[in-house]
């Protein structure tokens, strides 16, 4: 059951990075985007108050499954652990968290001007 359960969750983190770095592309998901882009930085950074910048209560329930399925040294970032998985090596932390960093603001950037500048919301005075 955990096994189902720490899938499940891998499952659902990488459609909410897919969908928060691609889904401002599609027309009809742009204001789910941007719903979904503000979500995420609230948690990021208003959560991060008291858990620490980055906070992803998903990450935080699936480090709970992993540790009790025996998984130890889990790092902060759901990103890290999967590009280290899926590439076999240790890549550095500092330059995962340079990497989400920078697309998340790429996609936040997309976001904005897809929702509110192309679309004529956004008027110069």
């Amino acid at each position: 059951m955990l096994a189902l359960l720490d899938i499940l969750l891998t499952i659902l983190h990488l459609v909410i990075i897919g969908f928060n770095l691609f889904g401002w592309i599609w027309p009809g998901t742009r204001k789910l985007h941007f719903v979904s882009i503000v979500t995420t930085a609230a948690f990021w950074f208003l959560f991060g108050i008291w858990y620490g910048v980055g906070y992803c209560p998903i990450t935080d329930w699936q480090w709970r499954v992993k540790e009790r399925m025996g998984e130890e040294n889990l790092p902060d970032s759901f990103i890290k652990y999967f590009a280290d998985d899926i590439t076999g090596n240790n890549i550095s932390a500092s330059l995962i968290d340079i990497l989400t960093t920078v697309f998340f603001a790429l996609a936040v950037l997309a976001s904005v001007v897809v929702n509110f500048i192309k679309n004529g919301s956004y008027s110069r005075k």
